[in-house]
């Protein structure tokens, strides 16, 4: 019996930062930590998708990044039609140039991985 990963880890260097993004799927949803330095678990947002919107709640909340937290989470529930924790470490703000290049480049893992 052949096991896949359902594991995937990138570097994405954007804006001479550099982020790392893990994702882990399963059957009925993924986790994805996205940091910067340190590997910490940082501000969470879960959503689902049950139906045409999203729902979101906050489970560890952002002094800075509440938008792009909740945005990043109900995008990729959307996309998976299912359960989604993103958890994100970033120690300084990041601009809205930096977010979209940044969220571009998860909703590929998570395309890309389907």
């Amino acid at each position: 019996m052949s096991v896949e990963s359902r594991y995937f880890n990138s570097l994405f260097d954007i804006a001479n930062r550099r982020f790392s993004v893990q994702l882990l799927r399963f059957d009925n949803g993924s986790f994805v930590s996205i940091t910067e330095g340190k590997e910490n678990i940082g501000s969470m947002s879960a959503s689902i998708t049950s139906g045409p919107v999203p729902t979101s709640t906050i489970i560890i909340p952002s002094k800075k990044e509440s938008l792009f937290l909740k945005l990043m989470s109900e995008q990729i529930s959307s996309i998976i039609q299912g359960i989604n924790i993103v958890s994100a470490f970033l120690p300084q703000e990041i601009d809205s140039n930096t977010a979209k290049i940044l969220m571009t480049k998860v909703m590929e893992m998570i395309r890309n991985d389907r």
